[in-house]
């Protein structure tokens, strides 16, 4: 548990303090001990959600006010630098003067945020600024994300639409990480919209409300600038995913051209080779009476003969342009 303000620089506080500091506008209550739920409790009069509490998805349950203190919970993303992208829930409690974070992970926005406080602490100057400076924090975070996605499906576009068609081969291993990643992008992408869909709801909730969209300082712009973001984040979210979902059709469809140019070769070679086959199936038959086996050139006509039913149909499948 930590204590942000004017003048709290994030020191722990330990619950045998009794005590939170008067000036600490953010509380930030990460894994959390009982005793710190406790603490809290009993000096801001509000009730801490338990961890099955932000698990809920019902909107009723991430989002309501009780005895004038707003609760809410927003799904943020996590794991994307250890290559685990996923979300996790992080509660908000907003009582008149103080803004409380519950959270059982360490989003690198939440990070990005604590080390900007660390250099500006009127960041934290009071509990609606801290709170739509958390979620301003946030939501930058998904359009760097979001960035990261477009330069990976065009890395990916880039690969699979190669100008030089040797290069544009797609073998089992190349064909594999191609795939992999191309999942691999689409979970994080996937991840992306689900939390900016959380933050939409979030932001809607807090509209309805005078704490945080008070006139005071411009905070009604700086909330219907972050909806707006988050708009446009889920529009772009959509756009990127349609791209993927292409760039996924085409690569499958490389590999059905993939496949047919390779029975389209086993064809004509079976073609191209049932004649001479058929010609020295006649041949070897063991019959006693064969006219042809004594010719005293009937070995080199046999051969010009299966080098002849060989060389016509290839000659002829290239003039059709088949092959």
């Amino acid at each position: 548990m930590r204590a942000y303000g004017p003048n709290c620089d994030g020191q722990p506080i330990e619950p045998a303090r009794q005590s939170i500091p008067e000036d600490a506008t953010w509380i930030d209550l990460e894994n959390p001990t009982r005793e710190e739920e406790v603490l809290v409790e009993r000096c801001l009069g509000v009730d801490i959600p338990t961890r099955s509490d932000l698990e809920e998805i019902e909107p009723s349950s991430r989002l309501y006010e009780q005895n004038g203190t707003l609760y809410m919970t927003v799904s943020a993303l996590t794991g994307v630098t250890e290559g685990a992208p996923t979300t996790e829930p992080i509660a908000f409690v907003l009582t008149a003067d103080r803004i409380v974070t519950l959270r059982y992970s360490s989003p690198k926005s939440l990070r990005a945020f604590i080390a900007h406080v660390g250099r500006d602490r009127g960041l934290v100057r009071d509990a609606p600024t801290a709170l739509l400076r958390i979620l301003d924090s946030i939501v930058d975070r998904l359009a760097d994300e979001l960035e990261l996605v477009g330069s990976s499906i065009e890395r990916l576009s880039a690969q699979i639409f190669e100008a030089n068609m040797e290069a544009r081969r797609i073998p089992a291993a190349k064909l594999t990480t191609l795939l992999t990643q191309i999942g691999l992008t689409q979970n994080l992408l996937t991840k992306i919209r689900y939390s900016a869909v959380s933050m939409g709801r979030l932001l809607s909730f807090l509209a309805g409300t005078d704490r945080a969209s008070g006139a005071g300082e411009g905070r009604p712009y700086h909330l219907g600038g972050l909806a707006t973001d988050v708009n446009a984040l889920t529009e772009h979210a959509s756009f990127l995913n349609d791209n993927l979902i292409f760039l996924l059709d085409a690569s499958l469809g490389l590999i059905s051209i993939e496949q047919n140019a390779a029975m389209k070769l086993f064809s004509w070679a079976a073609v191209v080779f049932l004649p001479p086959t058929l010609i020295a199936g006649i041949y070897g038959m063991n019959f006693e009476f064969f006219p042809e086996l004594q010719w005293h050139y009937g070995y080199f006509i046999a051969l010009a003969l299966m080098l002849a039913s060989a060389i016509l149909p290839y000659f002829y499948f290239r003039w059709r342009r088949w092959i």
